[in-house]
């Protein structure tokens, strides 16, 4: 079974690499299925049943995935109802996001004005302060709400650059095939009823109410979005610097509600169930003997794990635990002790039965790749229980180095860069993070004030000084070792290095594994050779980022638009594709004009980038001039 799991994800995977999809989908499952009932009905030899079983499980997860991306893309905006004013009434199914200009949020379509529009069920709305010179009221919305609203919206659409954010993938996991704006239109933009019965309302309703309540309890504090991700999920609030500071010390997977954190709630309140079972709830009743306190804790752990999941908004990470807790939940309660690899193996299936594109997510390979090091490095290691401090913090030692050498090539893979600090980082975050700050954040959040004021404040007093030794790590220039993103062979003979390097106790000359890594580790970017130029051109949308390389020198000229205050053309696309490209220095940067679809990028370029100097016809006060460590100015 687990090769056919295996099989099932690579062939889910493979599908996101096609152009297009394929058209005979419904033949492969048929053929899939064939051969897992030949598989069972006549037991082949080995070698040749676990080839089968791969080959089935690839093409069975290749034309799921297929299935499920035909009837995803399906509901289309028709191309006449782009750019129209259209009459829409429904219900906000999200968390709203508000910024300066206006709110976000996720629309589900329920009726329009006209019959014979056909709009998709869930589109994604910005409602803004205002167009141009004129001004307009933003509701205030909330998940639940039944609003009719005029809107104008276009097919997803984003920008096509190697190693950027892919946007319409993103909009598709969420299930948006529209994306628009609130045209102005006074009353005709009003709520009709307070709130809608459904469970995804509900849970949004819920999730509004603990952000609410912690932001309320923690105004104008810096870190109040870490509390308000830790606790409902929700990261759009965490200031891009801090990211920066997270990232480069590796404790970025922290700053969410992450598996860890899951297990260790459920694990509490599992605890909690089974030692009040076992006591009757203090009564005279003998609850144990009508029904086992084993049973009871894996359904109260499980239960919990559900709520906490829902509350995180359902990532990757999240569901891999819930799913990993469910199968040890269900082979407690039918007495079905299961083996690690098999929980691991059954959750990774489930999370891409539900949700083919879960592979395109950095975090999927992460989260899975985590446990699978962690397993591997604890093949064949039998040590006697010990309750000493010293075992404790040796066996949490152990953990932490395994998984950051383990994600090593894995890191380099999707991020080009590995974090050096992150040992030392996540020996402080992870227990403060996980035993301090988590706890009190979702205890302040729920309980009355002024308990809650007290507790929440007390967790981001946590977070800051958490923030503050983690900005002292960021700031060293080896906090981080960047190169260039590793072709496949590279990245595949490091990670057979790593498994070398992570075999058990008596694998002759393990240290021999690290020689794999120097393909890896000390690539250079590549260029033209000498006597030839190449240029890149960006696509940003309006606006123009081109960069220009000869053997010896690269130049940036025009650095893309302003998308809005948390997006540029500098951190959207040209920062992902000069990291990737083990780029971190130009020798000049060039732009045209002030014009923010050619400049709006620049100053998160200068932040990131080391460039040699700076050319424009900007006048002297301009924030890039400032920026720039050399400006020259163009005269024109």
């Amino acid at each position: 079974m687990r090769i056919v799991i295996l099989g099932f994800v690579a062939g889910a995977a493979a599908l996101q690499t096609q152009a297009l999809l394929p058209l005979h989908f419904p033949l492969g499952l048929g053929i899939a299925v064939a051969c897992l009932g030949l598989i069972a009905r006549w037991p082949p030899p080995l070698l040749i049943k676990i080839m089968l079983a791969a080959a089935a499980g690839s093409l069975l997860g290749f034309c799921w995935a297929a299935m499920l991306a035909t009837l995803a893309l399906a509901p289309q905006l028709p191309k006449d109802q782009e750019g129209r004013d259209l009459v829409l009434t429904g219900t906000i199914d999200s968390l709203p996001y508000r910024f300066d200009q206006g709110v976000r949020f996720n629309f589900a379509v329920e009726s329009t004005g006209d019959p014979h529009v056909r709009v998709p069920p869930r589109v994604a709305l910005a409602w803004y302060t205002g167009f141009h010179d004129s001004r307009q009221q933003v509701g205030e919305v909330q998940p639940g709400e039944r609003w009719r609203l005029t809107v104008r919206l276009q097919r997803p659409h984003g920008n096509a650059n190697p190693h950027g954010f892919d946007y319409e993938v993103w909009l598709l996991q969420q299930g948006v095939r529209a994306t628009g704006y609130v045209r102005p239109a006074g009353d005709d933009n009003r709520r009709l009823d307070s709130f809608v019965y459904s469970m995804s309302n509900i849970v949004e309703h819920c999730r509004a109410t603990l952000r609410a309540r912690i932001l309320g309890a923690l105004p104008g504090k810096q870190y109040a979005g870490v509390i308000v991700a830790l606790v409902v999920g929700d990261q759009r609030a965490i200031d891009q610097s801090d990211w920066k500071v997270f990232n480069r010390t590796g404790v970025g997977h922290l700053i969410s509600i992450s598996g860890l954190h899951i297990t260790m709630v459920a694990g509490l309140f599992a605890l909690l169930a089974s030692a009040l079972w076992r006591r009757s709830f203090f009564t005279r009743s003998q609850l144990p003997l009508i029904f086992p306190a084993q049973k009871v804790a894996a359904l109260a752990g499980a239960s919990i794990a559900l709520l906490y999941v829902l509350l995180a908004g359902c990532g990757v990470p999240a569901q891999r635990t819930l799913y990993m807790l469910t199968v040890v939940a269900a082979a407690v309660w039918f007495g079905r002790i299961t083996s690690v690899s098999h929980v691991l193996c059954a959750a990774l299936g489930v999370v891409v039965l539900l949700d083919p594109w879960a592979v395109l997510a950095p975090g999927f390979w992460l989260s899975f790749g985590a446990v699978a090091i962690i397993l591997f490095a604890a093949v064949g290691r039998i040590e006697a229980p010990s309750e000493r401090y010293w075992s404790v913090l040796v066996a949490g030692a152990r953990t932490q180095y395994v998984v950051t050498v383990g994600l090593v090539p894995l890191t380099m893979l999707l991020f080009s860069q590995v974090s050096l600090a992150s040992p030392f980082a996540n020996a402080i975050a992870i227990p403060l993070v996980s035993l301090v700050v988590t706890p009190l954040s979702l205890a302040g959040s729920m309980l009355p004030a002024p308990l809650s004021t007290m507790l929440l404040g007390l967790a981001h007093a946590g977070v800051e000084a958490l923030a503050w030794a983690l900005g002292q790590m960021s700031e060293s220039r080896l906090a981080v070792w960047n190169a260039p993103a590793p072709s496949p062979w590279v990245f595949c003979f490091a990670l057979a290095g790593t498994v070398w390097m992570l075999a058990p106790r008596g694998w002759p000359h393990r240290w021999i594994g690290g020689v794999a890594w120097l393909p890896l580790l000390a690539a250079q970017p590549a260029g033209p050779e000498k006597g030839q130029v190449a240029v890149t051109a960006f696509d940003v949308g309006q606006g123009m980022a081109l960069l220009v390389e000869t053997n010896g020198h690269r130049l940036l000229y025009d650095t893309g638009p302003l998308y809005s205050a948390e997006s540029n053309g500098g951190n959207r696309v040209l920062l992902p594709y000069l990291k990737a490209r083990g780029i971190d220095a130009l020798d000049a940067m060039v732009v045209s004009h002030s014009d923010a679809d050619h400049s709006g990028g620049a100053l998160a370029v200068l932040g990131e980038v080391k460039v040699g100097w700076v050319a424009s016809s900007l006048w002297a006060d301009h924030p890039i001039v400032g920026a720039a460590p050399l400006h020259s100015r163009c005269v024109g």
